[in-house]
């Protein structure tokens, strides 16, 4: 269904093109920009028509799969997710007042490639820069709380 929206917004700003070929003055400045404009938007609706095509799936509906990756990235075992790399940044972010506080970790697997994590509370002492572990975490109303960390 979201793929017809799309399609069809994407060939309204079209109709508006040939409105302004037919009835108004393409070589005017107003023209030339309307023109302009209504490509773009037509152009950007297309271009989600063609990935949601390419995907097969719409991107709005929700994915069933549990987060899983190779060996290097989270694997999850219903409510707990467990994940192993070395910290290469912990960065805090400090909340107002009634809101908990954040830390962004960011975790490499030694091949270049890395993950961001967002955690509840300050991981700077938890999680030390340099260190090669393995995280536990579990969601807890929709946030990343550390259960256990395991250094190698």
């Amino acid at each position: 269904m979201v793929l017809v929206i799309s399609l069809f917004l994407a060939l309204l700003p079209l109709l508006g093109i040939v409105y302004i070929v037919v009835f108004g003055s393409p070589t005017t400045v107003d023209g030339l920009f309307m023109s302009l404009i209504l490509l773009s938007i037509s152009a950007i609706l297309g271009l989600n028509v063609l990935i949601e095509l390419r995907k097969g799936k719409s991107a709005f509906a929700p994915s069933r799969s549990a987060l899983t990756r190779g060996p290097t990235g989270p694997v999850s075992d219903g409510s707990r997710l467990k994940t192993r790399g070395k910290v290469k940044e912990v960065v805090f972010f400090e909340s107002n007042v009634g809101q908990p506080n954040k830390s962004i970790v960011t975790l490499s697997d030694g091949g270049g490639s890395s993950q961001t994590l967002a955690l509840e509370g300050d991981m700077r002492n938890a999680l030390p820069v340099g260190q090669t572990l393995e995280i536990t975490l579990r969601k807890e109303a929709g946030k990343n709380v550390l259960v256990d960390v395991s250094y190698a």
